[in-house]
């Protein structure tokens, strides 16, 4: 299992946030701060929604998920729709919309893309921190007038270890697709620009458990499990893929088990 860093908790940027931040605090199980730690990350909720931040000078900027705006919006109108290499990868075809766990869920962006497409879409996330800010962007985002009509329908989220998840889901329960987007394993071109990534791997460890979940989500798939990596990397495990489906930076690994 991933190593773990201190229990974060979540304060409230204003009185008027108390009420929300106690309902989160409840909710998965975080802690309730009345003040900003001297050191490490918090969850802050204010305006702009749930942020993780790093207490301290030199910490990076806030991280939280947005939806609406931004880079996802960009990528929701510019991204290539039902043509880009996700899309290809998942199956998506005129008429059929598979339904998609995403089993590694973190902020959600290309889980978030796929249920833009029309995918059922089941976002996976054992952190509860990682989860709750999933929980804010999607409330955030069912609120925006351009995506109100189907975030609601077709985008849940599941605050579980993703391999006791898919273990459980009955025959009728199970997913055409299961998404795995691990950790992406260090190299030469392993330069953390991006404060998001940063954040991710300092609050959840090491990638040490891809194998197994990589085989239960083997058997829980109904048509296919496809495995995100950087081009420069290999197979997740030894197990060879069936086929690949390649962009410019990455590659999705398709193991097929129809």
């Amino acid at each position: 299992m991933p190593q773990r860093m201190p229990p974060i908790g979540v304060i409230a940027e204003q009185s008027l946030f108390v009420p929300a931040a106690r309902r989160l605090a409840e909710r998965y199980a975080l802690a309730r701060l009345s003040r900003p730690p001297s050191s490490g990350y918090f969850l802050s909720l204010g305006g702009e929604g749930l942020e993780l931040r790093m207490a301290g000078e030199g910490g990076h900027g806030p991280v939280r998920v947005d939806f609406a705006a931004g880079a996802m919006a960009h990528r929701r109108r510019f991204g290539g729709g039902r043509g880009q290499a996700l899309a290809r990868a998942v199956g998506l075809k005129p008429g059929y919309n598979p339904r998609v766990w995403d089993a590694t869920a973190g902020l959600g962006r290309d889980g978030f893309v796929l249920a833009s497409l029309g995918c059922q879409v089941t976002l996976c996330e054992r952190s509860a921190v990682v989860a709750a800010l999933l929980d804010d962007g999607l409330q955030r985002a069912a609120l925006d007038p351009e995506l109100a009509s189907w975030v609601e329908t077709r985008l849940s989220l599941v605050n579980q270890d993703a391999r006791e998840a898919l273990a459980k889901l009955g025959q009728e329960q199970r997913p055409d697709v299961v998404y795995l987007d691990p950790m992406y394993p260090p190299g030469k071109a392993h330069v953390l620009v991006k404060k998001e990534m940063r954040a991710l791997q300092q609050l959840l460890g090491a990638d040490t458990d891809s194998a197994p979940l990589l085989e239960i989500a083997l058997a829980s798939a109904r048509r296919r499990v496809v495995v995100k990596r950087p081009q420069r990397a290999g197979p997740l495990t030894a197990r060879p893929p069936t086929a690949a489906v390649t962009s410019k930076k990455t590659r999705y690994d398709l193991y097929v088990t129809v």
